[in-house]
């Protein structure tokens, strides 16, 4: 087993970071993306949309987009828990895990995407009104995240989840998106703050 690691990308970051609550250790691939090694044969042999990360199994078989490879990992380690540990509490995981990631972080790379002048090559065609266009989709969501977090400790509920993993990701990646933020959004501040505490963030 082996996985095809991108660097400081939101979602190979994401896998690492699951794997890290879970103390499981994987051997990685590091692929330079700034180079296009992502666009390489092997890569796209694995993963015919040539995007990471990628588990490769020992039998071959490959895994692509983050969150099946976390479901994969959350079933042959399922503690500590990180997708929920009932029928319920797994829906409501889900729920927040998909939230986050179609209304935060696709939407903070939407703005990162079309304007970072890096990512011309990446975008084409690169249109910056659509950059602009996504900027106050992320504000919505920022204030919806303070008002939902100031009666609980974590995205989902009570426990830290894959859900609070996207959400981290998603608000680090504002920084290279020119985002920040509001001041006044204290209690998604202090979760952020929980949340970075964490030792698995540095993964």
């Amino acid at each position: 087993m082996r996985l095809y690691d991108g660097g400081k990308a939101p979602n190979p970051r994401r896998v690492r970071i699951f794997l890290a609550e879970k103390g499981v250790e994987v051997p990685l691939v590091s692929v330079d993306m700034t180079a296009f090694g992502h666009k390489s044969d092997t890569v796209r042999a694995l993963n015919p949309l040539q995007r990471l990360p990628v588990l490769e199994l020992d039998d071959g078989t490959a895994l692509s987009e983050s969150v099946a490879i976390c479901r994969y990992f959350e079933e042959m380690f399922p503690e500590p828990p990180l997708m929920g540990v009932s029928i319920l509490d797994r829906a409501v995981v889900e729920m927040w895990q998909r939230r986050i990631e179609m209304h935060l972080l696709a939407i903070v790379g939407n703005v990162f995407r079309h304007a970072h002048p890096a990512m011309a090559e990446w975008e084409v065609p690169q249109i910056k009104e659509f950059s602009e266009a996504n900027r106050p989709k992320v504000l919505d969501m920022l204030s919806l995240l303070n008002s939902e977090l100031a009666d609980r400790p974590f995205i989902a509920g009570e426990r830290f989840t894959i859900a609070d993993i996207t959400a981290m990701i998603a608000i680090d990646f504002m920084k290279p998106a020119r985002l920040q933020v509001p001041d006044d959004h204290l209690a998604l501040m202090a979760w952020y703050g929980r949340v970075k505490a964490r030792p698995s963030a540095g993964a």
